[in-house]
């Protein structure tokens, strides 16, 4: 039985908020394997990008969602690109329930805009338009990948939250 959770979505819908909400009403870890990567890496993601180019971070990220992979009882917060990979989906989906958390481009344009840190792949160039282009390329992985879906643009996250719980417990008949 699948005991892990593994939150995907683009950036800005929500997937730390809600990993760390759920993982504390189910008892579990919580794990950003962002996070991890930086840890790693000895350095933040936009200096990865920088310094040694997305192919160098999504080897990283191969390897840290590995290491992930093999336990149990987490709530993991997938970086948006993990799709990108099917390697990731392949170990994750393992032990994981995997959970797509989408937004519309609108929202997610408003959530990331303002936040502490620059996104790389928004580091140059109109902002919404890049959102957009990146999504309609992303869109068919995370529908692939995912277990279930849940639509964060009009909920906060105590609702996600419940909704993952409800959906888990309906659609992959595990007892949370």
């Amino acid at each position: 039985m699948k005991t892990n959770i593994a939150l995907i979505g683009f950036m800005g819908t929500g997937k730390t908020g809600v990993g760390k909400a759920l993982a504390k009403k189910l008892d579990k870890k919580f794990v950003e394997l962002d996070s991890l990567i930086e840890q790693k890496a000895g350095k933040p993601i936009p200096e990865i990008f920088q310094q040694d180019g997305e192919i160098a971070f999504r080897e990283l990220e191969i390897k840290v969602t590995k290491e992930v992979s093999k336990n149990k009882d987490l709530v993991i917060a997938c970086g948006g690109g993990i799709v990108l990979n099917q390697i990731n989906i392949d170990r994750l989906k393992r032990e994981s329930t995997i959970v797509y958390l989408t937004a519309s481009p609108t929202v997610i344009l408003q959530r990331v805009s303002g936040k502490r840190g620059e996104r790389p792949l928004l580091a140059s160039g109109n902002k919404a338009v890049k959102i957009r282009e990146l999504l309609r390329f992303r869109e068919p992985f995370y529908k692939q990948a995912a277990d279930i879906t849940v639509d964060t643009s009009k909920l906060d996250i105590d609702s996600v939250t419940e909704q993952i719980i409800d959906r888990i417990k309906r659609d992959e008949g595990l007892n949370l």
